[in-house]
């Protein structure tokens, strides 16, 4: 009789969350790269793309202020699942009418999406057991494919117009919320009787993490603003800069990777790397935006670094507090992250009003860079223990 061979699938709530991710990501990708080039189109100014698309910043951050409350209310599914109907609602609104008023509320809506899927993703996957880090990985990977894949189809599609390219994207969107409902139904969070008094991210390794957010929140929000518009006034066509977006998106999916197979002991030294990598390419995106070979160098360094920041903030911020604290931890070091994907293009927005483009954009950079002088105080968190046995590694 021949043996049968035991085949080891993964479990249904890994795949759902995958899933999730994927299609999640390429719906927010093809909208990062497609919103800029619609209001372009529509006749906004490079200072106005700013504006708008710092409002979604604002929005998301406004949100996850809440959600760690929320998450002792709600299970962390249902955030996952609320954002992609929340998105494909937005992208509805601006294809109907691009007007001002539409087009902030599309970018509130957006906001909100963001806040609720990584928020409930992230915090969802770090409630199993093992390391943090690998489990935000993983995660992160998905959604980084998901972001590479948005870009090209909104380069291709907005060939024929930004407004079809959004349309699909909110059919896209609408999609992502079929595999949420295959996610595990994991209680509520609970307050811990013995929590330490305080703000929950001034704590040791809480706090870099929230500055890690920092800088991987300012690359996004200029990569779904001003990078599209610099590469577009460096006259490059529509599917070229979707290209290149899609260059950077897929340098993060490897940053993401790598920081997964890094031990505890390395997590300071990749910490100073990623910021100082991604604040020094995007610094001299400007002046190499002319040449798509130059500029696709740029984005890809910018990337790996952004890639290892998005997912090593939220474990180091997780891994810092109690089991029953990750969902409000991961949140904060979230708000930081959509602080600065508010704040950045808003000031950059200002720069742009009286600097060149190139200029403003070195300005970014070395604000990106500047949270590695944090790093000190993550290798004195790193060498205390775990706490209650979380892993980093």
């Amino acid at each position: 009789m021949t043996k049968r061979r035991t085949i080891h699938r993964p479990p249904r709530d890994t795949v759902a969350a995958a899933g999730s991710a994927v299609v999640f990501s390429c719906a927010l990708g093809l909208a990062s790269v497609a919103l800029p080039l619609l209001a372009l189109d529509a006749g906004y100014t490079s200072v106005e793309v700013g504006v708008l698309t710092a409002i979604s910043g604002v929005s998301q951050m406004a949100t996850r202020l809440g959600l760690g409350v929320v998450m002792r209310v709600l299970p962390d599914w249902t955030l996952v699942a609320m954002a992609g109907a929340v998105l494909a609602v937005a992208n509805v609104i601006v294809v109907v009418s691009a007007t001002v008023v539409p087009f902030v509320v599309a970018q509130l809506l957006q906001g909100v999406a963001r806040a609720c899927f990584w928020t409930g993703s992230q915090t969802h996957v770090v409630r199993g057991n093992g390391s943090s880090v690998r489990a935000l990985a993983t995660v992160n990977f998905m959604s980084n494919a998901g972001l590479l894949i948005g870009p090209v189809l909104a380069g291709l599609l907005s060939e024929r117009s930004p407004s079809y390219a959004l349309a699909v994207c909110a059919a896209i969107a609408a999609v992502a919320v079929v595999p949420t409902l295959c996610l595990d139904r994991l209680r509520p969070f609970r307050r811990p009787d013995d929590r330490p008094p305080g703000r929950i991210w001034r704590r040791p390794g809480v706090s870099t993490g929230c500055w890690a957010g920092v800088s991987a929140g300012a690359w996004r929000g200029l990569l779904g603003s001003y990078v599209p518009v610099v590469l577009v006034h460096a006259g490059h066509a529509a599917a070229v800069v979707g290209a290149l977006v899609s260059v950077a998106n897929a340098s993060s999916l490897a940053g993401s990777a790598i920081i997964g197979r890094t031990g505890r002991t390395a997590l300071a030294r990749a910490f100073a790397i990623g910021t100082i990598a991604t604040g020094g390419a995007v610094a001299l995106l400007g002046v190499l935006a002319g040449s798509a070979v130059t500029a696709g160098i740029a984005l890809a360094i910018s990337g790996i670094g952004a890639g290892a920041l998005q997912t090593l903030g939220p474990a180091i911020a997780s891994d810092a507090v109690h089991p029953e604290e990750r969902g409000e931890a991961i949140a904060a070091a979230g708000t930081f992250r959509a602080a600065a994907l508010f704040a950045v293009p808003f000031g950059a927005a200002g720069l742009v009003a009286v600097l060149p483009v190139s200029a403003s954009l070195m300005i970014a950079g070395a604000a990106i860079a500047v949270p590695a002088l944090a790093v000190g105080r993550l290798r004195e968190h790193l060498r205390e223990p775990p706490v209650d046995g979380a892993e980093h590694a």
